[in-house]
């Protein structure tokens, strides 16, 4: 059983109240996040609705954590090494030295495939394409944390992480809905 299949098996076997919060739980979850989480509240049978609001709390009180948690710690290890000063925000390229030496801890090539992935895509759409993009290239989890810790302000990257976490559950779990819909 995987996790998508083991939440859908929870939401199914908890009572009506506590199934939001199991969706909640799934968008938090990265590769997850709050498109799957609709979708496994969808077919869970919880109103889309709520399924797809529980969704998006879940992934985005997630990213909100991740954002403040990396940002705090590029700011003491700035604050205690004096490498430098935060990039300018939403400036594209602004931050590669940053994104850089933010990832030069992250162990294994398939990271190192991850933070270049990234780097391309920050260099060419900026904060407001990597954040809209993000789910489809990488988890809006790890979007978000590289984001952060290249010095990007906090603020900005949270309103673009809300507007794609929002757009991306919003699409999907209309099209899930409606195939579950035409099915029934």
């Amino acid at each position: 059983m995987n996790l998508i299949d083991a939440f859908q098996d929870l939401v199914s076997r908890v009572p009506e109240l506590v199934q939001p919060l199991i969706v909640a739980l799934a968008g938090a979850v990265p590769f997850i996040e709050g498109e799957g989480a609709a979708v496994i509240g969808i077919v869970g049978g919880i109103h889309p609705v709520l399924a797809v609001v529980a969704a998006i709390v879940g992934n985005f009180v997630c990213v909100a954590l991740l954002v403040l948690l990396g940002s705090g710690a590029r700011r003491a290890v700035v604050t205690r090494y004096g490498t430098g000063s935060p990039a300018r925000a939403g400036a594209p390229g602004a931050a590669g030295s940053a994104l850089e030496s933010a990832a030069a801890g992250a162990e294994g090539d398939r990271g190192s495939a991850r933070r270049a992935k990234f780097q391309r895509a920050f260099e060419r759409y900026g904060v407001p394409g990597v954040s809209l993009l993000g789910p489809l290239l990488l988890p809006t989890q790890f979007t978000a944390t590289m984001l952060a810790t290249a010095g990007v302000g906090k603020a900005r990257i949270l309103i673009w992480q809300a507007i794609a976490i929002v757009g991306w559950t919003t699409i999907l779990a209309v099209l899930v809905g409606g195939a579950v819909r035409a099915a029934g």
